[in-house]
């Protein structure tokens, strides 16, 4: 796609602020971009990457007032405007024909929706039901009774345990396992642990999008659930019983154990840990590496481990960060007590 910096604009709603006539071939970031290249900044910490940009265009918010030496298309939203450039260049999804690859192994009464293409080496067990212009790409697995929406797509190697349910417009990437055991176990007299059933399943959503090596548990009974639009990164840990509101986020390397509450709308930001049995309401943002090991209300906003009000913990941090500086005025001040001391004892 090629297009002016003008034509851009004009389909963004946006104003120019420079030369127009630019020729944009591609997007980049805003150090890699060179000629013919587009790029965005949205916060003034990259001042200095803006002002030596090789860029052709530059997407800036409407109160940016940094030196810039290409063209600035002014919007009132950067990462949505620069969203939508991005999805004007992309090159088109890879949609592979419709049918059932030679090599898959298709069960007897599966039902499959028109226009599903099941790829090389997958297996549809018994009972399994696909929607309409779904993709399978290789190597994909769904269990008995598994059904999934119409126009999801099931990346290489995604496993799809017994009778777990996906909706709609569902993307899954890459090496995800989704209701595998829970890790339930009770000891004995003896301390061996012995395994307890879990026999419930996964729900998932309409509009979801789960990344890489992530793994989502079977409910001991009933179901793990993750709601519609919630965006899951790669390599994140559910366990059994959680529930995740509709259009939560969860960041990479996030752990959450088992029967917690993830309310609407909230984002774990990575490496987060939950504790199990908690709830973390609706709209709350946890920081990256934080524990959480209490209930989180609405919209709070918590840092560290233990997690605490984010404000709060900050503050903390910066004292923390002082300790060596107020360490050696600590020991000033005691050896010239020590020195008042003994001249008040010499009298």
């Amino acid at each position: 796609m090629v297009f002016t910096v003008g034509e851009l604009a004009k389909k963004l709603g946006a104003t120019v602020e420079g030369d127009a006539s630019r020729t944009i071939t591609g997007v980049a970031g805003i150090r890699e971009a060179g000629n013919g290249d587009i790029t965005f900044v949205a916060d003034a910490r990259y001042a200095d990457a803006v002002a030596a940009t090789k860029a052709s265009a530059v997407v800036v918010s409407k109160t940016w007032d940094r030196s810039c030496p290409a063209p600035m298309i002014r919007v009132d939203n950067v990462e949505h405007a620069f969203t939508q450039i991005a999805l004007w260049f992309a090159p088109p999804p890879v949609k592979p024909a419709p049918g059932v690859h030679p090599t898959a192994v298709v069960a007897a009464g599966v039902q499959l929706g028109e226009g599903v293409s099941i790829g090389p080496h997958c297996v549809l067990e018994p009972g399994v039901k696909v929607g309409a212009r779904t993709v399978l790409f290789a190597g994909c697995y769904l269990g008995h009774g598994v059904t999934v929406g119409s126009d999801s797509r099931l990346y290489p190697h995604v496993s799809v345990r017994e009778h777990g349910q996906i909706g709609d417009r569902t993307i899954i990437h890459n090496g995800t396992v989704i209701g595998s055991d829970g890790f339930g176990y009770a000891a004995d007299q003896d301390g061996v642990r012995k395994k307890i059933p879990q026999i419930g399943i996964v729900v998932i959503g309409n509009d979801v999008e789960i990344g890489a090596n992530v793994a989502i548990d079977r409910a001991r009974f009933g179901k793990t659930q993750i709601g519609n639009g919630v965006k899951i990164d790669n390599l994140v840990q559910i366990a059994h019983n959680v529930v995740i509101g509709d259009h939560a986020v969860i960041v990479a390397q996030v752990g959450i154990a088992g029967s917690c509450h993830i309310g609407a709308h909230a984002i774990l930001a990575g490496q987060v840990g939950v504790a199990g049995h908690l709830v973390i309401g609706d709209g709350a943002i946890v920081e990256a590496q934080s524990g959480i090991l209490r209930d989180v209300p609405p919209k709070a906003r918590m840092f560290g481990s233990p997690a605490w009000p984010a404000d709060q913990a900050m503050r903390s941090h910066a004292v923390v960060m002082r300790l060596p500086e107020l360490r050696k005025q600590v020991l000033e001040i005691g050896r010239r007590l020590a020195a008042i001391e003994k001249k008040l004892q010499q009298g």
